[in-house]
């Protein structure tokens, strides 16, 4: 599913235009980016949390040349799923 698909799922839910329905998704999605920015973590229950991991600097090395490269620290986001998500997911 992507995104335009997810927007008509949306607005078929909640009988809504498409328009409505993809700015109640935008607005939900910027939420989360603005909370993770901040280094919070956002939790819908039975759904799952994101938070933010930071990973530090590190060593590797080219896999074409064999020369040590340093790999720059960096900051990801993360999703782990909720009890609820997970039952719904591994139902037979």
């Amino acid at each position: 599913m992507n995104k335009t698909e997810l927007v008509e799922h949306i607005a078929a839910r909640t009988e809504t235009t498409k328009a409505e329905a993809a700015a109640a998704l935008e607005a939900v999605l910027d939420g989360i980016t603005n909370a993770l920015k901040k280094g919070d973590e956002v939790r819908l229950v039975g759904f799952g949390a994101f938070s933010v991991k930071k990973r530090a600097e590190a060593k590797g090395r080219n896999p074409t040349t064999g020369a040590e490269i340093t790999i720059p620290a960096s900051v990801n986001a993360r999703f782990k799923t909720g009890a609820a998500l997970k039952a719904e997911l591994n139902k037979k």
